[in-house]
């Protein structure tokens, strides 16, 4: 067992590798100073998927295989605490003139122009948000249609996520969702079969998302108004819990806040989306504090190994 996660954990490319990931536009993956759009060197299938990121960059991806507190995660109860929306003091500038919308190869994303998170007394500034595509946390065992990341930045360099979930619209609903009543975890959102109109800030953005299907391209958005998804995350409530990145270098001590909302996006827009983004979306980790599920797995497949030898073994030996 020792030997083979041992190559996992030290197979490294000769040069550190430049990652397009959740972080992007961070002090842990700054964007290129000539303005190209980096396309990142890992993926969601196959050697360079979630399974082999501690081998693409050791050790510096070494958390992915070793953390103990990694998302995504399942949203069940005793993972996360629950805080309201309007305890969170949250704006994000609207964009008159339109937003930078690039392909990282990983993902699209959305250069803000201005926005601001704070809770309790740290204060982080928004850098970007981008998609993932089914979502990657799990709502209470449940996966949605797609998921929303709004990355936020401390002067201290520590970074904060509002994960929102987003789900297919119902084109028969005319309002959003009424502000959920937050008593416990039943009450505390809608149902996951539960209608939602189309969210207007997520049709303009993807209308323009077929100028970017190569990646490394970027376009201009038309202009975007912030306050529509900014008055559906205050209404609601938040679930938080400290975890990481979910794409390299899967970082730890980042502050989660998912939403108890759900956006909405029209079927003939999450299907020009999809033909876009196609699959990015990391495996569940386990619960935050417990055994990471690469290591759990690899020991189980050494016992696995150990015990297929030694049943050969005594089959010979009779």
């Amino acid at each position: 067992m020792g030997l083979t996660l041992g190559a996992l954990l030290l197979a490294a490319w000769a040069t550190r590798t430049a990652y397009a990931s959740c972080a992007h536009g961070t002090f842990l993956s700054p964007r290129a100073e000539d303005g190209t759009v980096e396309v990142g060197k890992f993926g969601y299938t196959g050697t360079i998927g979630p399974l082999n990121w501690a081998a693409l960059d050791s050790p510096a991806n070494g958390a992915c295989a070793t953390g103990t507190r990694q998302s995504p995660i399942d949203m069940v109860d005793g993972v996360f605490e629950l805080l309201q929306g309007s305890d969170v003091e949250l704006t994000v500038n609207d964009m008159p003139e339109g937003a930078e919308f690039e392909n990282l190869g990983t993902t699209v994303e959305v250069i803000t122009q201005g926005g601001s998170l704070k809770v309790g007394d740290k204060q982080f500034e928004l850098q970007q948000f981008h998609f993932h595509l089914p979502s990657e946390h799990l709502d209470n065992g449940t996966s949605q249609a797609m998921e929303m990341h709004m990355v936020f930045q401390s002067e201290a360099q520590e970074i904060a996520v509002i994960g929102t979930y987003i789900n297919i619209a119902d084109t028969s609903a005319a309002a959003p969702s009424k502000r959920s009543r937050v008593f416990g975890r039943q009450e505390a959102k809608p149902p996951a079969t539960g209608a939602v109109a189309a969210t207007t800030l997520l049709e303009t953005i993807f209308s323009v998302v077929d100028k970017i299907a190569v990646p490394g391209t970027k376009t201009t958005t038309p202009p975007l108004v912030m306050s529509e998804v900014v008055d559906v995350l205050k209404a609601n409530a938040f679930q938080i819990y400290s975890g990481s990145l979910t794409t390299p270098p899967c970082s730890e001590g980042v502050s989660w806040h998912v939403s108890t909302a759900r956006l909405g996006i029209t079927p003939a827009t999450f299907v020009k989306a999809r033909d876009v983004i196609g699959f990015n979306a990391r495996f569940p980790q386990n619960k935050p504090g417990e055994p990471n599920l690469l290591m759990v797995s690899a020991l189980g497949s050494a016992a696995a190994a150990v015990a297929a030898i030694a049943g050969a073994g005594a089959g010979a030996a009779a």
